[in-house]
C-alpha cells in the first residue's frame, strides 16, 4: 500500500497538469500601477478568475463600497478615453503624475498610462502634510486627486507661509468626487495652475473632461420633470444613476463643455434596462450577459420574453423605475456605436463560455 501511495504521490507531482500554489500566475499592486498607501483599505490577497483583467471597488461616495470587475473586451476603449483625457488636458507623453490615491489608477488602467509614456507615483502617507512635502520634493507635472483635498492641501500651504515654496504651472485633474469649485481660484494664486474636472467611475473608466464626452457610446437622457433640465448619463446603455444639467453657456473649466458635471445629483427615480434586441442567437446566453452585467457592475438588466435574438444590432430600452412605470416616458438606444460597452460585455461573456475549464474543482465532474 505504501508503495501504491508513493507512486500516486510521483503521479501527482511529475503528471499533475493542474497547477499548485506557486505555479498560479500573480497579480500584485505593483502590477496593476496602484502600489501605494490608503487610509480607507487594507491590502487582501485574492483568488481573481482568469475571465477579469482585474478587480477594483468602487469608492463608496453613495453607497457601500463594492467589488466591480473589469473584462479583456473593455479595456481598449478605457485606454482611448484615458487616452483623450490626457490630451485634452495637454498632458504632454512622458510627465511625471503624482496620484493622492492610488485606487484612480484603475479608471484609467495602468496600460493606459504606459501607452501615454507616464511616469506616475504616490503619496508615501495619504494626508496633506505629506503632499505639500512631494508636491515640493518631486516636482511632478500633473497632480491627480479628489478636489477638496487639493484645495484644503493649498490652503494648508497659505496658512504655513509656504507658497512661494510650491511648483508653478502645473496641471491638476480633479477626479473621485464632484469638482470643489474654490480649487480652481487656490490653485491659480497658489500654483498658477489649471484645473480640469474629470468625471467618470470605476466601473467604467472615465467619461467627460470638462463637460465634454470621452466616449462615442455616452448618451444623455432628459429626466422627465425636471425643472432644472437635468439629464441621466447612460455609457453603451446601461445608467450610471447620476444626472447633470446641460448649459450652453459651458462647463467653468471649458466653454465648449456642455455638461457641468460639478453639479451631479444621483438619479431618482433610478433608471432600469431592458433588452429588446441582441444580435446573439440564444436567449440562455443574453440571459447570463444580464446576470455577468449585474455581478460585476451592479446594473440590473431585464430579458424579456419577446426579445429579438440574431438582430442586426444591440436595442436597448432604458425606463425610469416608477409605480407606474407602464406610463413613465423610457428611451431606446440602439447599437452598435451607442451600445459598445454593453456589446463588449456581451463580447466578454461569449469568450468565457468558449473558454476551457480543466480544473476538476470548477468543473465539479468526476
Amino acid at each position: 500500500m505504501k508503495d501504491f501511495f508513493a507512486d500516486l504521490k510521483m503521479l501527482a507531482e511529475d503528471f499533475g497538469t493542474t497547477p499548485t500554489l506557486e505555479d498560479m500566475p500573480k497579480r500584485s499592486l505593483a502590477d496593476k500601477g496602484i502600489k501605494g498607501p490608503t487610509a480607507a483599505h487594507v491590502i487582501e490577497e485574492v483568488h481573481c478568475p482568469l475571465n477579469l483583467a482585474y478587480l477594483t471597488f468602487t469608492t463608496g461616495s453613495s453607497a457601500f463600497q463594492n467589488i466591480v470587475g473589469i473584462t479583456y473586451t473593455e479595456i481598449d476603449n478605457r485606454v482611448k478615453a484615458a487616452r483623450l483625457a490626457l490630451e485634452k488636458a495637454e498632458v504632454k507623453k512622458g510627465a511625471a503624475v503624482l496620484f493622492t490615491y492610488p485606487p484612480l489608477v484603475n479608471v484609467f488602467s495602468k496600460r493606459a498610462l504606459d501607452e501615454y509614456g507616464l511616469k506616475w507615483s504616490f503619496l508615501r502617507r495619504s494626508d496633506r502634510d505629506e503632499f505639500l512635502y512631494e508636491l515640493c520634493e518631486k516636482n511632478p507635472d500633473v497632480i491627480i486627486g479628489e478636489s477638496s483635498f487639493l484645495r484644503a492641501a493649498l490652503e494648508d500651504a497659505k496658512r504655513m507661509e509656504i507658497v512661494s515654496y510650491l511648483p508653478q504651472d502645473k496641471i491638476l485633474l480633479a477626479a473621485g468626487a464632484p469638482l470643489d469649485m474654490e480649487l480652481l481660484q487656490v490653485a491659480e494664486e497658489t500654483m498658477h495652475s489649471k484645473v480640469h474636472d474629470l468625471y467618470g467611475c470605476q466601473e467604467f473608466g472615465w467619461l467627460m473632461l470638462d463637460g465634454e464626452f470621452l466616449r462615442d457610446d455616452i448618451s444623455l437622457l432628459k429626466i422627465p420633470d425636471s425643472r432644472e433640465g437635468y439629464y441621466e448619463v447612460t455609457v453603451g446603455g446601461l445608467p450610471m444613476g447620476d444626472s447633470f444639467p446641460v448649459a450652453e453657456s459651458g462647463h467653468v473649466c471649458n466653454k465648449e463643455g456642455k455638461v457641468i458635471t460639478y453639479r451631479r445629483k444621483r438619479t431618482y427615480p433610478e433608471y432600469e434596462v431592458f433588452v429588446r434586441a441582441t444580435t446573439l442567437s440564444s436567449c440562455e446566453t443574453i440571459k447570463r450577459v444580464a446576470r455577468t452585467i449585474l455581478r460585476i457592475k451592479s446594473r440590473i438588466v431585464r430579458i424579456e420574453q419577446n426579445i429579438k435574438l440574431s438582430a442586426p444590432f444591440t436595442v436597448l430600452e432604458v425606463q425610469p423605475i416608477t409605480e407606474n412605470s407602464k406610463k413613465s416616458k423610457s428611451f431606446l438606444i440602439e447599437g452598435p456605436e451607442k451600445t459598445q460597452l454593453f456589446d463588449e460585455l456581451v463580447k466578454a461573456q461569449l469568450n468565457y463560455q468558449q473558454s476551457s475549464k480543466t480544473d476538476p474543482a470548477w468543473t465539479k465532474k468526476g
